[in-house]
């Protein structure tokens, strides 16, 4: 059981990391032109707004900034807990 633990913790980490990729992507006014970098661009945006746009619902942004991502890497940490310890318990 700890291998599926051990993958389980992996596929938290990995989502976090896209997530904090996300982020800076968007300091970076528009998508790139080039059709390679395009796709990677879109990958990162459409991987992470099903998950960040139920934040952005119940916070909106203040002026310029958006704290919905900071608040869904909060909520995404305390899940990857309790996913964690459930499937330890096992």
């Amino acid at each position: 059981m700890e291998i599926v633990t051990d993958y389980v913790e992996a596929l938290f980490l990995v989502y976090t990391i896209v997530i904090f990729v996300r982020i800076i992507m968007s300091w970076i006014q528009r998508p790139p032109i080039q059709p390679a970098w395009r796709a990677i661009w879109d990958f990162f945006f459409q991987s992470t707004e099903w998950y960040l746009s139920i934040f952005r619902r119940v916070i909106p942004p203040i002026g310029m900034f958006d704290l919905s991502p900071i608040v869904a890497l909060i909520v995404l940490f305390i899940l990857r807990g309790l996913v964690v310890s459930l499937l330890g318990s096992f």
